[in-house]
């Protein structure tokens, strides 16, 4: 299995991360609250053409994922909300509460 490149990093910036280059092109997740996680994935900046079959399960281990829910992740069939939801059962998240004025 491969993926295009640009489609993994378009795919996964749509679902909530966002790309640190300052670390080397890390890409962290923020949660649909703007909440920034210990998630993140790297993906390499001197690399051109497909990721390969190594690189997605790397990266879908490191999403917290088993790598065909990487694959919907990046392909959207997985959505945002319920990529959070996996993160939520597997505890790498947690709902917050909201603030309130007292």
């Amino acid at each position: 299995m491969q993926l295009d490149k640009r489609k993994v990093e378009n795919g996964i910036s749509s679902k909530g991360f966002r790309i640190d280059n300052t670390k080397h092109c890390h890409s962290i997740y923020y949660t649909t609250e703007g909440l920034r996680t210990s998630i993140k994935t790297h993906t390499s900046h001197g690399a051109k053409g497909p990721v390969n079959d190594f690189l997605i399960a790397q990266m879908a281990r490191q999403c917290k994922l088993q790598k065909l829910q990487f694959v919907d992740l990046v392909n959207c069939p997985l959505s945002r909300e319920a990529y959070e939801d996996i993160l939520r059962e597997q505890k790498y998240i947690s709902l917050q509460e909201p603030k309130t004025d007292e």
